[in-house]
C-alpha cells in the first residue's frame, strides 16, 4: 500500500470522526430538547392535575352537603357562609362559581346578580357535566362569564372544573377560580432544574464522547504510523528484492552469453544500440529506461532452450528453429514475475515481429508493434548480421547498412530504420567497426 493511499485513507478516517463529533453533538442537543420540553409539558400537566385534585376534594368535602337534596341541586342559605368560611382558610381560592347541569349559574361568590344567567358553556365544562370527570386549566378569564373574576387583576389564575354528584348521576359542576402565582413559580422552578438537569447531562455525554473520540482518534493515528513505517519497510524491503532479482536475471543473462562465445557481449551492444535509437526519436526517460533493460534482457527466454540447439554449428533445422523462436514468448514470462520489469513485457515478446506482419510470436505488423520492440529488434538484427556465427561471417559495415536499407517497411519499421542511419550519420553510435559513418554516408549515397 503506498504512502499517499495511507494518508487518505487517514484523512478519511479523520473526516468520519469529525462527521460523526458534529452529527452526535447535533442529536445529542436535539434529544437534550426534546426530552426537556416533554419533562416540562409533564411538569405543567402534574401541577395541574395535583390542583384538580386539591381544589376537588375541597369542594366536594365543604359544598357537597350544602348543594343536594334528595338527590336534586339545591342552594342552601348557608352556603355563602360557608363558602366565606372557607375561603379566609383557603387565600388562594379567590372565587365560586356552582353550575346546573343546563349551563345555568346557579350560584357564583362573585357579584350574584349573575345568578340565574346562562352563558355559553366552555368546553372543559360541557365536559365535566358530559363525562363526570374534573378538568383543569391555566385560565385567560377573557369570556363574558370571567368578567367578574378578570377584575380581581391576577395574573395566573388556574380554573378547576369538578362534577357535583347525585349517587351515579351529574348533577351539576363547581367552577373554582384560584391564585396559580405559586404553582406557576413552582413549574418555573421545576423547568430551571429539568433544563439545568439535562444540558448537565447533555454535557457529560459530551465530555465522555468526545474522550471516546480523541482515543479512538491517537489510537487510529498511532495505529497508521505503525502501519506507515510497516509499509516504507516492506517498500524498502521489495525494492531490495527487485533489485536483487534483477541481478539475478542479470547473471542469468550472462550465463545465457558464456554459452555461445560467438554472442559474449551481445546483450550490451544491442541495448547500447536500442538507446542511441530511442533518443535520436526523443522517447522520454521512462521509454529510455524500458529501453536500456529490455535491451540487457531482450534474450533471456533462451535459458529455456537446449544447450545443443543454442551452440549448434551449423544452422538449424525448421523443428530447432521454432524452439529458438519460442524464446521471446519464454523471456517476456521471466520477466514478467517481476514488478520492475512488468514494462518491457511487450518489447521483449515482440522484438522479433516484422513491420510485413511476418514476425513471430503473434504476426503483428506496422503500427500494431510497440515502438520500443521494433527498436530492440532493429538493434538485435543489425549486431547478429555484423557479428561472426558458426553457420555465417560477419557482414562488412556496407552490407549490413544494404541490409537495414532494403528491410525498411518489410522486416524494419520505417522510421526505426531512419532513427539508426541518423545515429551512424551523426556519429553518436561507436560500434567498433572500422569507420562507420564513411560507410554509412557510401551507402545513403
Amino acid at each position: 500500500m503506498s504512502h499517499g493511499t495511507l494518508t487518505q485513507r487517514v484523512a478519511r478516517s479523520l473526516t468520519l470522526l469529525r462527521v460523526f463529533v458534529v452529527t452526535s453533538a447535533v442529536l445529542l442537543a436535539l434529544a437534550a430538547l426534546i426530552l426537556g420540553t416533554i419533562l416540562t409539558h409533564q411538569l405543567r400537566t402534574q401541577a395541574l392535575d395535583d390542583a384538580k385534585a386539591d381544589l376537588t376534594q375541597y369542594t366536594n368535602g365543604v359544598l357537597s352537603s350544602a348543594l343536594l337534596r334528595d338527590s336534586k341541586l339545591v342552594i342552601r342559605r348557608q352556603l355563602p357562609e360557608l363558602v366565606e368560611r372557607d375561603l379566609a382558610a383557603r387565600p388562594d381560592i379567590v372565587s365560586v362559581k356552582v353550575w346546573r347541569a343546563d349551563g345555568v349559574l346557579a350560584w357564583t361568590s362573585l357579584e350574584p346578580e349573575r345568578i340565574g344567567m346562562q352563558f355559553e358553556a366552555g368546553h372543559h365544562l360541557s365536559e365535566v357535566i358530559d363525562t363526570g370527570e374534573a378538568a383543569a386549566e391555566f385560565e385567560s378569564l377573557d369570556g363574558a362569564e370571567d368578567a367578574a373574576e378578570a377584575k380581581l387583576g391576577f395574573d395566573h389564575i388556574i380554573e378547576v372544573y369538578a362534577p357535583i354528584r347525585a349517587g351515579r348521576r351529574v348533577v351539576g359542576a363547581y367552577e373554582v377560580y384560584a391564585n396559580s402565582a405559586s404553582i406557576q413559580a413552582s413549574i418555573a422552578s421545576g423547568k430551571r432544574v429539568i433544563w439545568m438537569a439535562t444540558l448537565a447531562v447533555l454535557a457529560v455525554v459530551w465530555a465522555l464522547l468526545m474522550v471516546l473520540v480523541r482515543g479512538a482518534s491517537v489510537t487510529l493515528t498511532g495505529q497508521t504510523d505503525k502501519l506507515r513505517a510497516r509499509s516504507r519497510q516492506l517498500m524498502d524491503s521489495y525494492a531490495r528484492l527487485e533489485e536483487n532479482t534483477v541481478e539475478a536475471i542479470e547473471m542469468l543473462n550472462a550465463t545465457v552469453e558464456a554459452k555461445d562465445p560467438y554472442t559474449a557481449g551481445h546483450s550490451r551492444r544491442v541495448q547500447e544500440i536500442a538507446l542511441a535509437i530511442g533518443r535520436q526519436l526523443g522517447l522520454d526517460q521512462a521509454r529510455l529506461e524500458a529501453l536500456r533493460l529490455a535491451g540487457l534482457f531482450h534474450d533471456i527466454g533462451k535459458l529455456a532452450v537446449p544447450d545443443a540447439i543454442l551452440t549448434k554449428p551449423a544452422r538449424l533445422s525448421t523443428d530447432e528453429f521454432a524452439l529458438i523462436q519460442q524464446h521471446s514468448e519464454a523471456g517476456a514470462r521471466i520477466v514478467g514475475k517481476l514488478g520492475r520489469l512488468r514494462d518491457i513485457v511487450p518489447i521483449i515478446r515482440h522484438h522479433h515481429e516484422r513491420w510485413d506482419g511476418g514476425g513471430y510470436p503473434d504476426r503483428l505488423a506496422a503500427g500494431s508493434i510497440p515502438l520500443e520492440a521494433a527498436i530492440v529488434g532493429l538493434a538485435d538484427a543489425w549486431d547478429a548480421m555484423t557479428t561472426d556465427r558458426p553457420y555465417h561471417r560477419a557482414l562488412t559495415v556496407q552490407e549490413a547498412l544494404a541490409e537495414v536499407r532494403s528491410g525498411r517497411g518489410a522486416q524494419f519499421a520505417p522510421e526505426v530504420v531512419d532513427a539508426f542511419l541518423a545515429t551512424l550519420m551523426r556519429g553518436t553510435l561507436e560500434l567498433d567497426r572500422g569507420d562507420v559513418r564513411d560507410a554509412t554516408l557510401s551507402a545513403v549515397g
